[in-house]
């Protein structure tokens, strides 16, 4: 059915305008990484370890929802309702629903909610809760972190780094659970009786943030991890030890929109002709369509090439839709995708008197330029 040789065209298009350089941060820590396929984007003492102070608590809720489900009601234990600084607060011998006490953690970064979720989960052992902990930490593959408390508040050898904490929030979104609280700026608990509010200041003013968790102590600084969702992609970004609350918002939001930037869905393959092959018989050239359009998620400012196989020339018949090549679309060393290039339409082979014609117009043609 193929006839010649075998044709390589390479196309090279640029993918949006030039590759900027990340925003500068002031900050001891940080991390930009597309979750979609894990690429950092961007990092500064990304594997630094560091205080993350209630950073902490999405280790605690991943661990506790092992060993408890959202339904559950426990009762407060008395270490629990010790515990200092944010709280909800809780009492000892309190009954609350685990759910409860999930949003006050995530929410309101209630230490007192996330001691009082270890001690359920863990019969009222927070050492051994704690021991889940590293042990979950170490299954992760999290080897800069090393956990000592389920709140987060500041401990000797209570450390994470940015990397890390990037990959804790990544599976903590995995929970439907979480991913519906940490997105809420306010909520009530205990049957409305007790509203809770959040730290993450970009909820509601970056667009399409949809998490995950602050934390703050004298050790850490001010500390943040946050996810910011586009169609077929989300960009998570950790600030760890930033000076203050103010530099810290506006880090990570100049981070977050960086992040978000650097991306692009753009159709690499359309409807449109890819390529013309010859046709015998003095029939017009064949145009050969994709089977179907390639749309993907594009790195911007990175070039683009396409790569297309198809014969110089056919024979006939042809029938529509007959696979006749491949376009395969690169970008560096990463296959992007391919698709196959099909025949935009028939084409019969004439018949015997048809076939004669032609030869004796030819013929007639050669004769003449031959003379002329």
């Amino acid at each position: 059915m193929r006839r010649g040789l075998i044709v390589l065209a390479v196309a090279l298009a640029l993918a949006g305008a030039a590759r900027a350089a990340p925003p500068s941060v002031d900050a001891r820590a940080y991390v930009v990484v597309n979750a979609t396929n894990g690429t950092v984007l961007a990092q500064s003492h990304a594997h630094e370890e560091l205080a993350v102070a209630s950073i902490t608590k999405l280790m605690t809720v991943i661990v506790a929802l092992q060993h408890l489900s959202p339904g559950d009601d426990v009762k407060v234990s008395a270490q629990a309702a010790r515990v200092g600084e944010e709280r909800i607060p809780l009492r000892a011998g309190q009954t609350v629903s685990v759910h409860d006490l999930l949003e006050g953690a995530l929410i309101q970064s209630a230490n007192d909610a996330a001691d009082a979720l270890a001690a359920a989960a863990a019969g009222g052992n927070i050492a051994q809760f704690v021991d889940w902990m590293n042990e979950e930490a170490q299954t992760l593959g999290l080897h800069d972190t090393h956990f000592v408390r389920p709140d987060g508040l500041d401990a000797p050898g209570h450390v994470s780094s940015a990397h890390d904490v990037a990959i804790l929030a990544e599976t903590a979104m995995e929970s439907a659970t979480v991913r519906d609280i940490v997105r809420k700026r306010s909520d009530t608990i205990e049957d409305g009786t007790v509203p809770l509010h959040t730290w993450n200041d970009l909820l509601g003013v970056f667009p399409g943030l949809i998490g995950v968790k602050t934390g703050h102590t004298d050790d850490a600084g001010w500390c943040e991890v946050a996810a910011a969702s586009r169609p077929g992609y989300t960009i998570y970004a950790v600030i760890l030890g930033s000076p203050t609350r103010a530099q810290r918002n506006s880090d990570l939001d100049r981070l977050l929109a960086w992040g978000v930037s650097r991306f692009k869905r753009v159709t690499l393959v359309g409807r449109e002709p890819v390529t013309r092959v010859a046709l015998p018989y003095g029939r017009l050239p064949l145009a050969l369509v994709a089977s179907r359009p390639l749309v993907k998620l594009v790195p911007v400012g990175r070039p683009i090439v396409e790569r297309v196989v198809a014969p110089s020339s056919v024979t006939l018949p042809v029938r529509r839709g007959q696979t006749l090549g491949r376009i395969d679309v690169w970008s560096g060393t990463r296959l992007l995708g391919s698709r196959p290039l099909q025949a935009s339409r028939s084409v019969p082979r004439p018949g015997m008197g048809g076939r004669l014609r032609w030869y004796a117009t030819r013929t007639v043609k050669d004769l003449w330029g031959f003379i002329s």
